[in-house]
């Protein structure tokens, strides 16, 4: 992977080890990874001149320990270019993205003679040879674009009569595609229309929202004309509540009507990015499915990398404590949500503040990718910069970290997030300014670790799961992760480690052995009611994952203790032994009861697939050694979030329900799932983590290793989701 050269970039290479991988395949199910291979060692190979101290008059620092990564070096060229740029989504001309397709056409609109029905024509029908639509009263056009894409959406009028103001409604599902738009709200079950006053013109003019309407995720946008409307306005733009009409009225002469002779998106994502289809790392196999999954991930954390002036506002979060009267259902992009010109974020429709969950997926994601790694400072630095005195850190930035929300696994979440920080980016200099408030942080974790061996967690907080409660296996779990990264960012600062992190290991693994359940081979999600006797025995997929990445012995789990919460271990061994990761990768898998299943359920929250608690099962599996089982989850689950019904095709959306059906059950209205979550993107970093086998040992890559893996690629035949899909164009689901 290429990587971007920092201001002072000093560190000397030391070269890098490469050690080739071997395994089997079936002949039936797999193919070679001729291409993978040798694309991973060209990136191995082209990070080397990178890192090389560079020939310039700029100042000497010692290494590793200059101002950071340089985003200004971001490449404009592709790093390599090659036929993977079939799969970038990013388009050509950010700042004036068209739609591909006409998606419906309901009522009072003139289209040009050649145009086709609903789902048939292509935009340019529309758009080019001086062409245009026309919208009378009652009349409503869809356009969909070719990818999922979001910012400020212009209009070209080419006459306007009877003083109109058009409705914008955004779509990122085709489930949502119409007058109404998806929702950011959790109030009501669709967000209200965006107006835009056009006024009568009889010369062509350019309309486009307010900056604080920018809407982040949207595939499909609808331009009507109500035929009545009640609303209320800010500046040029009002977000109105459309009232019901009958069809069956007529539009009057007098009637308002707009004639629309172009309308783009100026995609105001990836600010950093001067070329944003010019990604410092690529990824191609054999496997169009992973490739898919790959770029999809590297898109999606594009569109939630964003200007940090065109954060949520959180109206109704915000309305408890600045008694403000947007009406329900209203939405803004314009709440500086960090400091710099870009800031990664959650999500790209909704959620657009930094949230430290996303961090293990989403800056692994980005590093070999985009390599946008300043938007990720900038995101860390709010973070701290909003630390609570006992040295916690917030559930998320702002607007939120002002009144004590806090969760402990999206706190050690942040911890993990300044490891893959420093070590993708080389940046010990600002790890050094954050050392104290780090220490702070994780001795505000290691606190809460009490007789038995286990995190208490103090907040019910997490990903929106049920049951983080007591004596929490994922949150333990972490912890022990973070205590194992923090002895190496003590030895890249040259730090003295402290004997208490490796002491504190050693209690959670033997606490841990209490969570362990022999009868299904896998650890329960407490010492309580979720634990291996309890009534609502949990073995979660998110606290089992983090068993295997954080590379817990899992020796001393086969003596088990005589009760969870027993002083006492039991005087005998398991009959099998302690449990091996593989038994642990291989019981997880098993919770995908037969191949046409959509992907892996998330069994601590009922009816849930989440991609971003599959990435870390992804991970997981990964850092046991099973990576054909990885490879395996791809195929299944990131195959239905790119080809299901209701989803984009393009992005990754932030859940899903265990049928297939693209609502995501934290939510009670299927609008408000967001289909560009950056905590989906989990093949982005496992891919080239485990089947390139690209690791980096030091910070910026002084030191790596190239360990590449041939694996099967199993093909799932299409699982049913048993839904009612006869409302859409079933044809878009597919980029």
């Amino acid at each position: 992977m290429k990587l971007p050269r920092y201001h002072t970039a000093t560190a000397t290479a030391t070269g890098t080890s490469t050690s080739t991988g071997t395994s089997s395949s079936s002949s039936r199910s797999s193919t070679t990874l001729a291409l993978a291979l040798a694309l991973a060692l060209i990136l191995t190979l082209a990070s080397t001149p990178c890192i090389t101290a560079a020939a310039t008059a700029e100042p000497s620092h010692p290494r590793g320990t200059g101002p950071g990564p340089d985003n200004g070096a971001l490449p404009t060229p592709p790093a390599f270019p090659g036929p993977w740029k079939r799969y970038i989504s990013t388009p050509a001309n950010k700042s004036h993205v068209v739609p591909s397709r006409i998606w419906k056409v309901r009522g009072n609109v003139s289209l040009p003679a050649a145009t086709g029905e609903d789902g048939d024509g292509e935009a340019a029908s529309v758009f080019g040879r001086g062409g245009g639509f026309l919208v009378g009263i009652g009349g409503m056009l869809t356009l969909a674009f070719e990818q999922n894409i979001g910012g400020r959406l212009c209009l070209e009028i080419d006459g306007a009569g009877g003083n109109p103001t058009v409705n914008l409604a955004y779509s990122e599902s085709p489930w949502f595609a119409g007058r109404i738009p998806d929702a950011t709200t959790d109030q009501q079950e669709r967000d209200l229309p965006l107006s835009l006053h056009v006024g009568d013109t009889a010369r062509t003019t350019t309309r486009c929202v307010d900056p604080e309407f920018v809407r982040g995720g949207l595939k499909f946008v609808t331009v009507s004309l109500p035929y009545r409307s009640s609303g209320w306005f800010s500046g040029r733009v009002v977000q109105q509540v459309l009232a019901l009409f009958s069809g069956t009225q007529k539009a009057k002469a007098s009637a308002p009507w707009v004639r629309i002779s172009m309308l783009w998106v100026n995609c105001t994502a990836f600010p950093s990015q001067s070329n944003g289809r010019a990604y410092s790392g690529y990824f191609f196999s054999s496997s169009d499915v992973l490739n898919r999954a790959w770029y999809a991930g590297a898109w999606t954390l594009q569109l939630t990398t964003i200007n940090p002036r065109e954060g949520s506002a959180l109206i109704d979060y915000n309305r408890l404590v600045d008694h403000n009267t947007s009406p329900v259902g209203s939405w803004y992009s314009n709440f500086t949500i960090a400091n710099g010109s870009a800031v990664t974020t959650d999500g790209a429709k909704r959620d657009r503040v930094v949230w430290p969950g996303d961090m293990a997926i989403a800056v692994p994601g980005i590093a070999v990718s985009t390599y946008d790694m300043a938007a990720v400072r900038n995101g860390l630095d709010v973070l701290f910069a909003h630390q609570y005195p006992d040295g916690s850190l917030p559930y998320a930035g702002p607007p939120m970290g002002f009144h004590a929300e806090f969760s402990d696994t999206y706190h050690l979440h942040t911890l993990l997030g300044v490891f893959n920080y420093v070590l993708w980016s080389g940046d010990v200099a600002w790890l050094r300014a954050r050392w104290p408030a780090y220490l702070a942080a994780l001795r505000a974790s290691a606190a809460k670790v009490d007789a038995l061996g286990l995190l208490h967690v103090s907040s019910t907080a997490d990903w929106l799961r049920p049951g983080m409660t007591g004596h929490n296996l994922e949150a333990s779990a972490i912890l022990y992760a973070a205590l194992a990264k923090t002895q190496l960012l003590a030895a890249w600062l040259g730090e003295a480690p402290s004997d208490e992190w490796p002491a504190l290991q050693r209690v959670l693994e033997n606490g841990l052995a209490r969570l362990y359940c022999p009868r299904t081979g896998l650890f329960s999600d407490n010492v309580g009611r979720r634990g291996c006797a309890g009534d609502d025995h949990v073995d979660p997929q998110d606290g089992n994952s983090w068993v295997l990445i954080s590379g817990i012995d899992l020796a001393p789990s086969g003596r088990p203790w005589e009760h969870p919460k027993s002083p006492r271990r039991g005087s005998k061994m398991l009959p099998g032994g302690p449990p091996t990761r593989a038994n642990i990768s291989a019981n997880l898998r098993k919770r995908c009861p037969s191949r046409l299943a959509h992907g892996a359920p998330a069994v601590e929250f009922p009816n849930v697939i989440s991609p971003f608690i599959s990435g870390f099962e992804l991970l997981g599996h990964g850092a046991a050694g099973q990576v054909s089982m990885a490879v395996e989850l791809v195929l299944l689950e990131w195959a239905h979030l790119l080809g299901g019904d209701g989803f984009t095709g393009s992005t990754l959306a932030e859940g899903f329900r265990v049928d297939g059906h693209p609502q995501y059950p934290a939510y009670w209205s299927t609008a408000r799932n967001s289909h560009a979550h950056g905590w989906s993107a989990g093949p982005t970093a496992a891919l080239h983590r485990f089947v390139l086998g690209f690791e980096l040992l030091e910070p910026a890559g002084r030191r790596g290793r190239a360990n590449p893996q041939l694996t099967p690629w199993p093909v799932f035949p299409s699982a049913p989701t048993h839904i009612h899909t006869s409302h859409f164009n079933q044809s878009q689901n597919h980029s």
